[in-house]
């Protein structure tokens, strides 16, 4: 062939199509003006029905009023986050940032890219007679007769369903809104060092690229301090995390929603385990059964689901889930589901996969059930957060020395030079819960772990005891069992409430339990 017939190589000299377009190269999308004509013609009004206020928007509107009092005078930044690609042109299902949730009351996926902005006022002149008027900044609905309602894959309400109208977020969240175009101006105006009289702006970090490398050209640009700016930046993400550690009524009531939602996900696992029994996947058979639970009733998962038959269930984040299921095993499942509101249940049972707990398995679970009863009793107000790990372990570690396990004595594997306990309990007892399930993990830790419990305080009690297969330290008949109890709790003015108690928790409940759901 001629180098006459022969084509050129593809290479960037040649080929005239910028790189960012050709992910589009699937999608043979018209461009002739007739085309874009039609598409704009003949399209039904979005519809106009008036948008009632969220039950969350007085929760919130609180929440910010703590916020503006804890920074007076300071710009707060706090984005919602982008989309996130996963696969080329695809995206994972959004969802926003736990504390620009916390801050507005939105859940579910309808705001990425937005940012909330509090702009600093005189004293007790701003919103609900806080130091700051909130503004959120969002990209609108696209109107059918504009050419993103049917050309742009990511945000256009031909592909992706309708967006709200600045109106209508508006009218349920009680926060002024604004078009994301104008986020610009609003972050850097009179933005400043302070002793030139310019106005700090703080921002939650980790959120949005593209803010974080607007605020910080800000910066550049007035001779700001990147470094002491990073610390303040630091600072607000401690707060924002603090100010979830107690929550109020309409928190505590989505959590209740989400820990039912939970519970009935645990009796489709019950129901299905016939199926997953002897399947090379069984594993995945009731994973799949949970994750079916979590999209019908609530938002999604909270997170991963642990679904650990035999010997898996000692690994502790173990989320392969591609194991059998097999007669004679264990299966411990980790589970939540996350609710529309975006806050999630978390929840451990370890099942007998026929249905019966055999003399060990039932020694080890009961063990572990008094260790989970005996910290669940300790809770109160006023009680150390961390008192109810020691609580715990102080249990655990009886047993496992009545068992002649230890190679210690109980108070010396207790003593802080000891822990060898820990071998077979690696992983604290609690972590508070919320939109996260490691909900306010940016807390300081003389609020968190070394913090005094509350009225309103949610967080699991989960103690475990993880007897590895190769585990040599343990005689033959523990090896290979791992068990787990969690449970969601509730700190009230007499002491607790377990949120999680109908689901079964003894190892008789769990077998008439099982019985029952099979039958």
């Amino acid at each position: 062939m001629s180098d006459a017939q022969s084509p050129l190589p593809a290479t960037p000299d040649h080929d005239p199509q910028p790189l960012q377009d050709r992910v589009d190269n699937r999608s043979q999308k018209p461009t002739s003006l007739a085309f874009k004509e039609f598409m704009g013609a003949n399209w039904a009004p979005a519809s106009a029905a008036p948008a009632m206020p969220d039950a969350s928007s007085p929760f919130a509107a609180q929440r910010r009023k703590a916020l503006s009092a804890r920074y007076p005078g300071e710009r707060l930044v706090v984005p919602a986050g982008p989309l996130k690609v996963r696969s080329n042109d695809t995206d994972y299902r959004f969802r926003a940032h736990s504390a620009f949730a916390h801050l507005t009351g939105l859940g579910v996926d309808h705001e990425p890219d937005a940012v909330l902005v509090l702009e600093p006022v005189d004293e007790g002149a701003g919103d609900h007679g806080s130091d700051h008027e909130a503004t959120l900044y969002f990209r609108p609905l696209a109107g059918r007769d504009t050419e993103e309602f049917y050309s742009n894959a990511r945000t256009g309400e031909f592909w992706v369903g309708a967006r709200p109208t600045l109106g209508e977020l508006e009218a349920r969240t009680g926060i002024r809104t604004a078009d994301l175009s104008g986020l610009e101006v609003a972050v850097t105006k009179d933005a400043g060092a302070v002793e030139f009289g310019g106005v700090r702006i703080r921002l939650l970090r980790g959120s949005d690229l593209d803010v974080e490398a607007l605020v910080d050209t800000s910066r550049i640009n007035t001779g700001v301090d990147l470094e002491a700016s990073d610390a303040l930046d630091g600072e607000l993400s401690e707060f924002l995390s603090e100010l979830r550690l107690v929550k109020d009524g309409w928190e505590v009531e989505e959590l209740r929603g989400s820990v039912a939602a939970t519970i009935a996900g645990f009796e489709d696992i019950v129901r299905v385990l016939p199926t997953a029994r002897g399947h090379e996947r069984g594993e995945r058979i009731v994973e799949g059964a949970f994750f079916a639970r979590a999209r019908l009733e609530g938002n999604d998962l909270g997170y991963d689901t642990i679904a650990a038959s035999g010997n898996n269930a000692t690994v502790l984040h173990w989320i392969r889930n591609n194991g059998a299921v097999r007669d004679g095993d264990l299966i411990l499942v980790d589970a939540g589901v996350e609710a529309e509101s975006l806050y999630t249940a978390d929840i451990t049972r370890t099942l007998p996969v026929d249905g019966t707990f055999t003399d060990v398995q039932r020694r080890v679970y009961s063990a572990v059930l008094d260790a989970a009863d005996a910290a669940f009793k300790a809770v109160r107000p006023g009680v150390r957060f961390r008192d109810i790990h020691e609580t715990a372990m102080r249990v655990l570690a009886e047993r496992l020395h009545e068992w002649g396990l230890l190679p210690v004595s109980v108070e010396e594997a207790l003593s802080p030079a000891g822990q060898q306990h820990r071998r077979w309990m690696p992983h604290g007892t609690s972590h508070h819960l919320g939109l996260d399930v490691h909900d306010c993990a940016q807390a300081k830790r003389e609020l968190y772990l070394d913090g005094v419990l509350e009225p309103g305080m949610v967080f699991t009690i989960e103690p475990g005891l993880y007897f590895k297969a190769e585990d040599l330290a343990v005689p033959e008949e523990y090896r290979g069992l791992g068990v787990r109890l969690e449970d969601d709790i509730l700190v009230t003015d007499e002491g607790a409430e377990n949120l999680s108690a109908a689901l079964p928790r003894t190892p008789e409940q769990i077998e008439e339990w099982m019985a029952r759901l099979q039958g």
